[in-house]
């Protein structure tokens, strides 16, 4: 004799609930470059999210309590040369942010207390050093100003074979 096993779900009495358009981001450009990233970061402060810009990589700075439609010429961060692929927030200060492209740079920006009434273009500091598009950054949880920046590899898809 078969015995039938019914497994139950633990969230069968658990629904959603969409949330108001007041509440939600619309209008927003988002990034389409394709990359392996979240394309936004957020702090108890503010959200970044990276967009689609011509002559170069942004991203958008937005207050947590700025909700709804944003405008198409909300103040943006541009100052790379290529398309930003990764944005991270420093953990210890929540004005601070910085940004990796494909033009093998990392900026840090400090962000205004109330976030930005104008564009940004001038970072705080420029970090140079990689020969490939850099991917992903972080910053260390723990120790401050210190920040991990990874990259393509020249060597990437290439392989060797031993006979």
């Amino acid at each position: 004799m078969s015995r039938r096993v019914v497994r139950q779900s633990k969230f069968r009495h658990v629904f959603g609930q969409a949330a108001k358009n007041d509440q939600c981001y619309d209008d927003i450009r988002v990034s389409r470059v394709t990359w392996d990233s979240a394309f936004c970061a957020v702090n108890p402060k503010f959200v970044a999210i990276i967009v689609e810009a011509s002559g170069g990589g942004a991203f958008l700075v937005l207050p947590l309590q700025k909700a709804g439609r944003i405008d198409k010429s909300y103040p943006t961060v541009c100052g790379h040369t290529g398309p930003v692929l990764d944005i991270d927030w420093c953990p210890h200060n929540d004005q601070v942010i910085a940004s990796g492209s494909e033009d093998c740079t990392i900026m840090v920006w400090q962000i205004p207390e109330n976030g930005l009434v104008t564009s940004m273009s001038e970072p705080v500091v420029v970090l140079e050093g990689h020969s490939k598009r850099v991917g992903i950054i972080t910053w260390h949880p723990t120790a401050r100003n210190v920040l991990l920046s990874a990259g393509e590899s020249q060597f990437a898809g290439t392989h060797s074979s031993v006979q």
